[in-house]
Formats: C-alpha cells, structure tokens, sequence
C-alpha cells in the first residue's frame, strides 16, 4: 500500500524550508506516496488543518523564502486553548491516526526537536530535519537556513565598513544566536569585524574598549563590532553559574523553582544588552558609537545555493529512510554525507562553539578582539 506522509514545519522561519518541502514531496510523489502539510505548525496538526502537497503546490517553491505551510512556536504538551494552556499531545496523536500517516516529518530547530520526541514517545513515527539560522541543533554538522543567514549578516557588516570609515564610528553590528554563536563569529571573520562577541566568550567591557582604543592610537578611527544578542559580560556569566550551581545543590524544589525563575530573567535581561554595551563603548573611547540591529532580515528572502543544495539532500535522504521504515530519527549533515541520529541523542540538547573551534583560532591569529 502507498504510504501517507505528513509533514510540518515549526519554530522560527527559515530560508530552505521550502526546499526540503519540496524535496520530500517530489521524491515521495514518484515512489508512489500521498504527502499532506499540517498548517502552522504543531498548531495546525493539533486543529487537523492539513492541504494535500501535490505537484502542483510544490511547483516554483524551491527559492521560495519562508514555509508555505507557515508555521508557530506552538509546543503539543503547552498549547494556548481559549484562556488556557494545554496537553494537546494526545489530539494531535488522534489526527495522525485520522490521516492514516504512516510518518510525521517535522521540520525545526531545537524545541521541534524535543516535541518531536514526545511525540515519538506517544507512539508516532516520527523523522525530523534540523532547520535554523543559529545553526544550534546538535549532532549535524549543519542547519537548514545558516548559510543563507550567514551571508546575509556578512553583506551587513560589509556595507557597516564604509559608513564607519567615513564617520570614524564604532558601529556594533547585533546578529541572532541567543545560546550559540556560531551566525556571529562566522559573519565577524568573513566581514572582517575588529571585535566579535558571543555567548560561549564572556566578555569584558575594558577589554573591548581597549581594543577599540589600540586601534585608534595606530591610526584606524572606526571599529566593527559584531554580537550576537545573547552574549554577556563576564560578571553576569558567573552569576548565572553561581545560581546554576545552587541549583544543582538543592533539594528543595522550591528553591530549584526560584533559581530557575532568576537563570530564565538574567538570561532574558541579556536580550537588549547590546544597547548597553554601545553605550558603555562611546562613554569608555570617547568615540561616537550606533547600534545596527539586524533581526528578522537574517531570516527572510530567497535561499542561499548551499541551502538549496543541503535542503534537497536532507529531504532526498528522509524519503530513504520512508522506505525503509527508519523512524524516531533526524537526518543529520554528517561528514559530507547524510546519516539518521536518534531523535534521543539530539532532543535537549544545544550545538555550542568549542572553545578550540578553528573559527576561534582562526579570529584571534588574524587579531580580532574575542572581549576576553
């Protein structure tokens, strides 16, 4: 019998999805099998909000930005019905039997992971692909959406260059990564930033501005800063440990409660900290400083080559893993070629920069500030 894929795509959009839309659909179409999208997410198969994806809905979508299907940050155990918030697990279990899927493909970054996790636990075949900007899913060398953020973030910081030359400005460049910094670092040495910030560096703010300031003294007015928005100050990481530890020591749940509560508010009072380091940076140089927020424009527009290429694979190798009836899985970048990692060893857990990382090497031997 024909097998009946679903598919949906979660989280945050991203440049590709529609690509690997596009793959799995085409290649699932010629062995014979009926795909259907879920509309937004977790949300829409949570409502049975489905269209069938044939040839015609998947034409003209390969340099399609964004997700046809559109999508939302929807969590299945935490869903907002009405006024309130609920497990809507078993709901969405009773639309896949409705469907008679064989499969539910998710498309998403870490928190698609986790919830495709539950739903696999509830008994579901279930096969992901990693898709996000931050390039943070663990166990894949590589995510849908970073090459083309990547360079998006790099012309950014190309076209800063000539107004910071001109004005002799500090101008701080901030890009998406919030736990990981891998868009910020690799945007920051292919543009040639003269400081770049990340989460897994804590930074020191004299130190930044001593960098700023040595190349002031040799005659460069002008200093390229790129952040990613979730760096922090070295005071405030060890802060964060501090209560992590006290956390990890404690029997009392509700103090591991109150702990969390205030690890969850520093880490969002980072969020917005860029503004105080510009600020900080012109008080400490004495140099006039501007924020450029690159936000929602790293997300947006039309797939890079490499993106298109890596989404076509990624969804040519899931249809595969269909035939074989390979579930509770998610196909990985591996070394060049495309493997399936249990969906256990990749749910939780977040793909940092290693300190040792060649990017990090390779930043400090050419002279870049790492504010550390």
């Amino acid at each position: 019998m024909s097998k009946q894929i679903g598919i949906l795509t979660a989280g945050g959009d991203s440049p590709g999805l529609n690509a690997a839309i596009r793959a799995i659909g085409k290649t699932a179409i010629r062995s014979n099998m009926q795909v259907i999208g879920f509309r937004d997410g977790f949300r829409g198969l949570m409502e049975n909000r489905s269209q069938r994806l044939d040839g015609r809905a998947l034409s003209g979508i390969l340099t399609v930005g964004g997700t046809i299907l559109g999508t939302s940050r929807d969590k299945p155990h935490r869903m907002p019905v009405g006024t309130r918030v609920m497990d809507m697990t078993d709901v969405m279990v009773d639309n896949y039997a409705r469907h008679y899927l064989d499969v539910l493909v998710c498309l998403g970054g870490g928190g698609t992971q986790k919830n495709a996790l539950r739903l696999a636990e509830k008994g579901l075949n279930i096969i992901t692909l990693p898709k996000t900007i931050d390039n943070d899913v663990a166990m894949t060398d590589v995510t849908l959406g970073f090459d083309t953020a990547l360079g998006i973030a790099t012309e950014a910081i190309d076209r800063l260059h000539s107004t910071a030359h001109s004005h002799h400005r500090i101008i701080v460049v901030e890009v998406m990564g919030h736990r990981a910094g891998w868009l910020a670092l690799g945007a920051g040495i292919a543009g040639g930033a003269d400081v770049i910030l990340v989460p897994e560096i804590p930074y020191q703010v004299d130190i930044v501005a001593e960098a700023i300031l040595r190349r002031s003294r040799r005659g460069s007015r002008f200093s390229i800063v790129a952040v990613a928005e979730g760096a922090c100050t070295q005071e405030q990481a060890t802060h964060i440990q501090e209560l992590e530890q006290q956390r990890a020591q404690t029997d009392d749940p509700e103090i591991s409660a109150s702990l969390k509560a205030e690890i969850k508010r520093l880490r969002a009072n980072m969020i917005g900290g860029t503004l105080r380091l510009v600020q900080r940076l012109e008080e400490q140089t004495g140099l006039e400083s501007r924020l450029t927020i690159l936000g929602y424009l790293q997300r947006g527009g039309i797939p890079s080559a490499a993106d298109r290429l890596l989404s076509t694979c990624l969804g040519t190798a899931c249809v595969e893993l269909i035939k074989k009836e390979h579930y509770g899985v998610m196909v990985a970048a591996r070394g060049g070629s495309y493997e399936a990692v249990p969906l256990s060893q990749v749910a939780g857990n977040v793909k940092l920069v290693p300190l040792d990382h060649p990017w990090v090497q390779s930043a400090g031997a050419v002279g870049t500030c790492l504010g550390n």
